[in-house]
Formats: structure tokens, sequence, C-alpha cells
């Protein structure tokens, strides 16, 4: 029987909005509920000391050096957020075709890692294992003469670079490229190097959307990607049973958590994967999606505060059970307050 099979008195006995007219009601029956436990704060590093560039398309988020990136995860840790992404602003010189800046020991994202680590190891610290940030054409894999994205030999890569970044100290690692097979790689390589505690954080649903242009901007991609596009590898944004079908094959290779991205348009996603699978789900509020937020308030359109509880809330109630957001700092501020 459904919650609407069940029989109950019509109105006036019924009356729906008794249980609303009080705060203290209204709190007693609410059905979903947002924590600093439910974000995980996504940041940019980039080389050099005491360095903070902003980030033009997404106001209020800055690129951060490594020594004020611990300062950061400091401050986050003490609000109570668990858990850090960290996403390497690569330098031109650095990128290559085959992306070997990717799994050097001593490459950006791994002493981002062993530095965070070292200064706050209770905080869960998340990784990007993707090429794009280090390829000269800004594609997520290697490419062939006809600049096709090859899957084999980008997993390769794929699981030289997650195990670098298990090695420096990863908590979790985070496919985002969308190659098929490589979950399974990256397992496979863990566990014959003994990183049996490193977490496989899949994006197992990741579209080929347009809400990514700042986040390109932020890690410095977009302009080597020119007018390329990903939808040889990203998910069609029409597709359903697709997602589910990749959140499985995920699973199977032995995935921990898989990820829905971006957030806000892909709701029904998320609530079909939870139902479907009831694995620990998570969803990226994207950039695209933070800087749309971030615009109107400042415009004076939008209460920020309001809307992006409202926003988070929605990706929570959907199914999320952890949500990736820019915010993630503000919100536990507010949480708190």
């Amino acid at each position: 029987m459904s919650l609407l099979d069940t029989p109950r008195a019509g109105y006036p006995l019924t009356r729906m909005r008794r249980m609303r007219r009080d705060a203290f009601s209204r709190r007693l029956m609410c059905e979903t509920t947002l924590t600093p436990n439910d974000l995980i704060y996504p940041v940019f590093v980039l080389e050099g000391t005491g360095v903070r560039e902003p980030v033009a398309s997404m106001p209020g988020v800055t690129r951060l050096s490594i020594d004020l990136l611990v300062a950061e995860a400091r401050a986050i840790a003490a609000l109570g957020v668990p858990a850090m992404a960290l996403f390497p602003v690569t330098p031109a010189s650095a990128k290559s075709e085959d992306a070997r800046e990717a799994f050097n020991p001593d490459g950006l994202a791994q002493r981002a890692v062993r530095a965070v680590k070292d200064a706050v190891p209770e905080l869960g610290v998340i990784t990007d294992v993707a090429l794009d940030p280090f390829t000269t054409h800004g594609q997520d894999g290697l490419i062939d003469d006809q600049g096709y994205v090859v899957n084999d030999a980008t997993v390769d890569v794929l699981v030289r670079q997650a195990v670098s970044h298990a090695e420096a100290g990863a908590d979790v690692v985070a496919p985002s490229d969308m190659m098929d097979g490589r979950i399974g790689a990256v397992r496979t390589a863990l566990e014959a190097e003994g990183h049996i505690h490193t977490r496989i954080l899949a994006y197992s649903a990741k579209y080929a959307s347009s809400f990514y242009g700042p986040f390109r901007d932020a890690v410095g991609s977009a302009a080597n990607l020119g007018g390329g596009n990903k939808y040889t590898y990203q998910m069609d944004p029409a597709n359903t049973n697709e997602a589910l079908h990749e959140v499985a094959l995920d699973l199977d290779e032995g995935a921990d958590m898989v990820m829905i991205k971006p957030g806000m348009p892909y709701l029904d996603i998320v609530r079909r994967v939870k139902d479907q699978f009831g694995v620990p789900t998570f969803v990226y509020q994207v950039s695209g999606e933070y800087a749309m937020l971030k615009a109107a308030s400042q415009n004076g359109w939008l209460d920020e505060r309001a809307v992006v509880l409202e926003a988070l809330l929605g990706i929570k109630r959907a199914g999320a059970d952890g949500i990736l957001s820019y915010y993630a700092k503000d919100v536990a501020r507010w949480l708190a307050e």
C-alpha cells in the first residue's frame, strides 16, 4: 500500500495547515535536514607561496597556493565540514600531450595532498582523477591523430595518477573522466599497491553539460579546449537509463561511492540512482550553478542565503548523501548561527 492509498479523513477533520502553523510543529515534522556533515568543499590549488587569485567567473572563489590551502583546510575542519576536494591549476609549462604531470609524485596535487593531510589529518581529502588539467588540448584523456579521446591508453595514465594520489595520502580518489573500465583498473592497481583503504568516488553519471564553463576557467583548461567538446565520453543530457547502466558498471568494478554531475538539473537522476542502488550517492553543485546563484544574489534579485540553502536541501531531498559545493564554507557558517 502506498502513502496515497492510506485511508484518511477529509476536510475539515484533516487540515494540513495545522502542522504548518507554528515553527515548533514545522520543525517536528521536517523530513529532510542539511548539516555540515553533508558538505564537501572543492578548492583550486596553484603553485607559489602566499598566492590567492580570484576566479572572475565565480565571484568569491579563489585559487590558493598550498600554504593558503592548508589554512583553508583548518578553517573548514573547524566548521565541521568533513572533506575537501582538490583541483590543481597546472602551469602551462607542465602540460603535455601525454599528461605525464598527472602522475608526478612531486606534482602540485600530490604536494597539496601531503600538506593538507600533515596539517589536518582528520579532514578527508578527495582528489580529481582526470587529465584535462594536464593536457595541452584540454580533453580528459589522450587523443589520437583525429582528436578522438582514446579509452584504454587514457585508463593506463589514470591508473598511474590515482596510485600517485593514494601514495601521497589521498583518502578518496575520484575518477571524473568517464572512460570505460577505469574504475576496475584503478581498484585493481590500488589493491596491488597495498592501498586497500583508499576509497573510490566514481563520477558515474557525468553529463556533457554547459554548466561547467566557470570551472574550466578556474583550472585553466577552457583555453586549451577551445571550440572542442566532450560529447564522445560525457553523457547526453537527454538520457536517464544510461546513467543507471553506468552506475551499475562502476559499482561492479569496485566503486565505493557514485557521483551525479551537475546537480540541480539532474535531480531526477539522483533519485533514480538512490532508489535503484541504495549506495552512497554524491552530487556536484557545479560551477555554473554556483555562478548563477551568486550573480543573481549580487544583483539583488535573490536572497543568497535562502536560495543556496534551499538548493542544497533540494539536492539532499532528492537522495544525495553528500554534496560538493563552492558554498560549503558559507553554508557551514550559516548552519552554525
